[in-house]
């Protein structure tokens, strides 16, 4: 038996040190210091359309052969328990994604939100929240084309890029993917689906459940990397009868706020040096981007 493990083990650390080489060898993006970096949007909407309901969907992004959740916001240094909270109104849904910080706050990391467009149709976005991503990213089934403005991001949703997807000044229109064959979109459409509220809280977790140390992010990054695959990053909020929804039930933490806000702030002032110009009517952008050093490059 412990043969097999050994085996087992050594397979895995080289699997994690080839997918290590073929990262830095395409020239990855260092980490942006903020919480957003330990939690793969991407691999949540990858869940999502594997789940058969909200419920499983909660426990696909915890399990942490899953490698979704690297998060620990309050610090501790054990992964965070990531809720799922659902709120439906007719045809439009909400799902946030919520850490329990302490016994009096919890901290929303991100929210699935879904709209019924037609007989057979859904769309959905998953919108990374504001304090732990620095801004409000945006992610989507990539269906190809063009956004309507161009993602300021390296592809995965951990911070900007510089390059320039003009194309030539062609524009191709972003087909939007519908995900009515989702199961988990099936689901909380039938007939029979009441609204899922994670019964978990802080301390309060299901018994299959234990927290484990957070990965380093040179060894973390690299899960992340196998979700972009099938996923975009976005600026066009298209989801916005159930962001309307969310809205007024976002929760954030002023412990989580405060902790971070250094982080959060100089992601900001990096992200607000991007120069915008127009030059014979082609967009020029200059970011300037910030190492997991502090120095600052273009």
């Amino acid at each position: 038996m412990k043969t097999i493990q050994f085996f087992l083990r050594a397979v895995m650390l080289s699997f994690v040190a080839i997918t290590l080489i073929n990262a830095q060898g395409a020239s990855v993006e260092d980490s942006t210091g903020l919480p957003g970096d330990n939690f793969s949007l991407q691999g949540a909407l990858e869940m999502f359309k594997q789940a058969g309901s909200p419920e499983e969907f909660e426990k696909l992004i915890n399990t942490e052969d899953n490698n979704v959740n690297n998060i620990d916001l309050n610090g501790d240094g054990d992964i965070d328990y990531i809720r799922v909270v659902g709120k439906m109104d007719k045809e439009v849904h909400a799902f946030a994604l919520q850490v329990p910080v302490s016994e009096t706050e919890n901290q929303d990391i991100a929210v699935i939100e879904l709209e019924k467009t037609g007989e057979a149709a859904a769309m959905l976005q998953i919108i990374g929240d504001e304090d732990i991503y620095g801004e409000r990213t945006i992610v989507e089934p990539d269906g190809g084309g063009d956004d309507d403005e161009e993602a300021d991001d390296n592809g995965d949703g951990g911070g900007p890029r510089n390059n320039d997807n003009s194309h030539d000044g062609y524009y191709a229109p972003r087909i939007v993917v519908n995900v009515w064959l989702w199961p988990s979109v099936r689901f909380v459409y039938g007939p029979s689906y009441t609204v899922w509220v994670s019964p978990w809280k802080w301390r309060v977790y299901p018994v299959w459940w234990r927290p484990w140390r957070p990965l380093a992010w040179r060894v973390f990054h690299p899960f992340r990397l196998r979700y972009r695959s099938g996923f975009a990053v976005v600026r066009t909020h298209r989801v916005v009868h159930a962001h309307t929804l969310y809205a007024p039930a976002r929760t954030t933490s002023a412990t989580v706020r405060t902790r971070h806000h250094a982080s959060v702030t100089h992601y900001r002032v990096t992200k607000s040096t991007t120069i915008k110009a127009k030059s014979g009517g082609t967009k020029v952008k200059a970011t300037r981007k910030t190492t997991r050093g502090g120095k600052k490059r273009r």
